[in-house]
């Protein structure tokens, strides 16, 4: 852990005198759990640590009954522990996310190798965490489904979150992504489209296959990402055998102000392990919480899951030589011509204490970067930049970014103030608490010193709602389907087929088309699969969006469910 950090008690995320919990310097995470640092040892007669109280402080000498009057009723309204007790229960869960609602989360280390591949990492980026060999930076990750609900199941077909928040000595830097490269467009616009197509139907409360590839069908963008995502790739066989990237296009800003583009991916070093649709059908009669549940035992017996983190980097311009623009999220940089470069590895070794308080209230922007790290003119990444941490604030709350699990770990002082569940303030030592504004001569907080000058990228043209000029949506779609293994090919086309089966005519027929655009041979066994299924040929892929294989299973939950007598 970088020793320039700064780390008061009001701020740190694991250590806030807001919540009472203290880290102890052993560095082993055990917390210790008090209210208050000279509350700890006040307790009345009779009392001791352990003592139930109210959250006001008040002894609870009956948390078994209501008041009553007589011991059948009726009930008191007046009786305060019991309405702290249920209307606090009425609010222990915040709304759940949108998108990545099912996840489950680390606490661990990044350390810098210095370098990026064989070159001073300086050369590139000034960003701190990355410029001394061995600097450990501490990190917290998130990993999640991202279209389905909170409590689904981990082995459906879905992209995966892979969210890293580093506390670094400058502030937190939030590299937010999936674990696959490429995405389904490349327009923020079109992204509650996007969501709203693969979520539950808002009449029958079902996903189909029908509105996901209806919306797919008139998005080819989306193509390269279905190459995938219908392939075992869609189901990763546990989050510590997966690979992370950053899928966005963002800058990197050395000392000069001057900037290149970059990629980011996580390379496991534990391999990479995929599942077919009746692997992970298999497992989740066993098992729905497989990945969270490997995660933490793996943890929990010292098995520390690793990361290599590596960039891609390429010049700040258009690249005019590309059959495609590399600020396009539904494409990848070719690895011959932009190599994977190592900067750091990441190691999880710590479960969370607390799954609410850390997993589900750890919240991640786009937008949080450090100084070298800077935006490019990803349209995908503009729009998410917005979105994320409104949607955090939304949420969570006004004041998210004071809770433990979000909160720095160096000194903050800002001139926010008030909001909803503002439980301190960001003053700094001896700063006037009467000001709460800049620029102020009575002793109220300054701007930082610039030590190095910012990045000016310069702009002419015209404002415009285009789409880029460089689409080519099949090419590289095409070249994932001729580089999956056959048995990758044969559990793609299983799991089209099964999904387009029941699916009007006009999207199935539609989706044909695209895939022959990406390949004949994809298109030519797609067409012959729908054939075969709609000639009542059981498909053998996985049935989650099956229309028919759905009602099928519904029906033969009545006829083989066991009769019982009411009571």
């Amino acid at each position: 852990m970088s020793t320039s950090h700064e780390n008061p008690p009001q701020n740190g995320p694991s250590g806030s005198a807001g919540n009472g919990q203290h880290t102890p310097a052993d560095g082993t995470g055990t917390a210790v759990t008090g209210t208050g640092s000279s509350q700890d040892q006040r307790t009345a007669e009779g009392e001791n640590a352990q003592t139930l109280t109210t959250r006001q402080g008040h002894p609870l000498t009956n948390n078994q009954n209501l008041r009553t009057l007589g011991n059948r009723g009726p009930a008191l309204l007046e009786q305060y522990a019991f309405l702290e007790k249920i209307s606090h229960f009425d609010r222990e869960r915040v709304p759940e996310r949108v998108v990545h609602a099912r996840g489950a989360g680390a606490h661990g280390v990044f350390e810098a190798y210095g370098k990026v591949g064989n070159e001073p990492i300086e050369k590139y980026t000034r960003a701190k965490l990355f410029n001394t060999p061995g600097k450990q930076t501490p990190v917290f990750v998130r990993f999640s489904t991202v279209g389905h609900g909170g409590h689904s199941p981990e082995t459906l077909r879905d992209p995966r979150g892979f969210a890293v928040k580093f506390y670094t000595e400058d502030g937190n830097w939030d590299l937010v992504g999936n674990n696959l490269k490429v995405f389904f467009i490349r327009d923020a616009m079109k992204f509650p489209d996007l969501i709203h197509s693969q979520k539950p139907d808002p009449v029958t409360n079902r996903q189909s296959g029908e509105r996901i590839f209806d919306f797919i069908c008139n998005t080819p963008e989306a193509m390269h990402m279905v190459s995938f995502l219908f392939s075992p790739w869609g189901i990763p066989a546990n989050y510590r055998q997966m690979q992370g990237s950053g899928v966005n296009t963002y800058k990197w800003v050395n000392a000069q102000g001057e900037a290149v583009l970059v990629k980011y991916h996580w390379e496991p070093l534990q391999g990479i392990k995929n599942l077919t649709a009746q692997e992970a059908e298999a497992i989740q009669a066993k098992n729905f919480n497989h990945a969270t549940q490997d995660l933490f035992d793996n943890i929990k017996a010292g098995n520390f899951p690793e990361w290599e983190l590596r960039v891609q980097i390429m010049s700040d311009d258009e690249h005019p030589e590309l059959d495609f623009d590399p600020l396009d999220d539904t494409k990848i940089w070719p690895e011959d011509q932009f190599p994977h470069l190592p900067v750091g590895k990441m190691t999880l070794n710590r479960n969370p204490e607390n799954y609410f308080a850390e997993v589900e209230q750890s919240a991640f922007g786009t937008g949080v970067l450090v100084d070298g790290l800077d935006f490019s003119d990803d349209k995908m990444l503009q729009g998410r930049t917005f979105s994320y941490s409104d949607t955090q604030r939304y949420r969570v709350g006004t004041n998210y970014l004071q809770l433990p699990i979000n909160a720095p770990k160096k000194h903050v002082a800002t001139n926010q103030r008030d909001g909803q569940m503002a439980y301190h303030v960001d003053s700094a030592p001896g700063q006037n608490n009467h000001i709460n504004y800049e620029p102020s001569s009575l002793n109220g907080l300054k701007e930082a010193p610039r030590t190095a000058p910012d990045h000016m990228p310069e702009y002419s043209g015209r404002v415009v709602r285009q789409t880029l000029d460089r689409q080519n949506n099949f090419k590289q779609a095409g070249e994932r389907y001729r580089l999956h293994e056959d048995w990758e090919r044969d559990d793609l086309i299983s799991n089209m087929v099964g999904a387009l089966a029941d699916a009007d005519r006009k999207v199935s027929d539609k989706m044909v088309e695209l895939c022959t655009n990406c390949d004949p041979d994809w298109g030519k066994r797609l067409a012959d699969g729908l054939a075969a299924a709609r000639g009542g040929q059981q498909s053998d892929g996985g049935n989650q969006y099956n229309e028919g294989q759905q009602r099928e299973a519904s029906q033969q939950a009545e006829e083989v469910g066991h009769e019982a007598k009411p009571y």
